[in-house]
């Protein structure tokens, strides 16, 4: 008894446009080997239509029957050969294959600053008005310290960032040493962390204190309620 063939999709040729499934494909392949181009414009219109009605959302693009005929090309492999009411779209311009994307290849010295600071700099050399330039340069250094803080998750000097902006700037850029930068602290997110619970331990103690005040508040004013009802109690007895 002969082993019986499976017909898998992986023995199958490849779904040139998926989104129209195996079938239309199937479809197009047998009207591409039919022997009269009559036959092959009368089940060319059926095919087109057939390729609407499964993607009825192209019928909000522009020309969207011009789409369906650049399909029918493209599902044929360009081999179908009818008259079709547009001209056939080329095969390059179909498979066009974008040019490589170009990396940077220029270092920087202080990786934690990025490449931007080095751009600043070079932007603040060119101001002339000396209150707009000295504005620009403390404002680069006070981004610098936050830069270096939040990378090298450690404090840092005035001092050392002075240093770092005159070398980045070849002794151009200089900051008065009595110029204090603002002052930054690194914070992990695992020290958040712990000041959140330690605000709710604390919002909890305080919770728990208000509550027994109350409780002892209403002893009080229950115990002092009774007290009165007793002393009235006794005084108002029978007279003889």
């Amino acid at each position: 008894m002969p082993l019986q063939e499976f017909d898998y999709n992986s023995t199958r040729s490849k779904l040139l446009l998926s989104e129209y499934g195996r079938n239309v494909q199937n479809m197009v392949k047998y009207i591409v080997a039919l022997p009269t181009k009559e036959e092959r414009n009368k089940y060319a219109l059926v095919v087109i239509d057939l390729m609407g009605f499964l993607n009825p959302h192209l019928r909000d693009v522009a020309d969207f029957k011009h789409k369906l005929w650049d399909h029918l090309h493209i599902i044929s492999n360009f081999q179908i050969d009818v008259d079709s009411p547009y001209p056939p779209p080329n095969p390059e311009t179909i498979h066009l294959k974008p040019e490589p994307l170009k990396y940077p290849h220029q270092r920087i010295k202080y990786k934690h600053y990025g490449k931007t600071i080095e751009m600043m700099i070079t932007k603040a050399k060119s101001i002339e008005e000396p209150e707009r330039r000295n504005h620009m340069v403390q404002a680069i250094a006070n981004f610098m310290k936050m830069a270096y803080v939040q990378w090298n998750k450690d404090s840092v000097t005035d001092e050392t960032i002075f240093a770092h902006l005159r070398e980045l700037s070849n002794g151009e850029l200089k900051l008065d040493e009595s110029v204090n930068l603002n002052k930054v602290e690194y914070r992990s997110a695992n020290t958040h962390k712990t000041e959140s619970a330690g605000r709710g331990r604390n919002n909890q103690n305080n919770n728990n204190k208000n509550n027994q005040n109350n409780r002892n508040n209403n002893n009080n004013k229950n115990n002092q309620n009774n007290r009165n009802r007793n002393s009235g109690g006794g005084g108002g007895g029978r007279k003889y």
